[in-house]
């Protein structure tokens, strides 16, 4: 079966004060757990503020380090998953159930791709 990564972006200036409530948190682990009994889910974590990170750019031949935060970035990854389904289709399906879980103050962009095997 295909396994694809799904990338959770975010911007991180507008997301609600305090991050995830205790209900949403909640409603992410039963899924979670829904998921890995199923099968499903391989592998998924939350990431550092942008801030936290460093990018590295190999450009031109030259190689460039920056640390964040990174000012010209609206959205960021804020977390990933990687999941296994039978195609796209139900990938997408189990990605949608994931956003859901947040509430309406959310603002959630998820990309989901297969990962190239072989």
């Amino acid at each position: 079966m295909p396994r694809y990564l799904t990338m959770l972006r975010i911007d991180e200036n507008n997301a609600p004060e305090g991050g995830p409530s205790a209900e949403l948190m909640q409603r992410m682990g039963e899924l979670i757990e829904e998921m890995t009994k199923a099968g499903v889910l391989l592998d998924t974590a939350g990431l550092t503020g942008a801030a936290e990170g460093t990018r590295v750019r190999w450009n031109g031949g030259e190689m460039t380090v920056t640390d964040g935060p990174f000012t010209e970035s609206k959205e960021v990854v804020g977390g990933y998953a990687i999941i296994q389904a039978k195609d796209k289709a139900e990938a997408l399906e189990w990605t949608k159930r994931f956003l859901r879980t947040h509430e309406k103050e959310w603002d959630i962009t998820s990309e989901v791709r297969e990962i190239a095997e072989g």
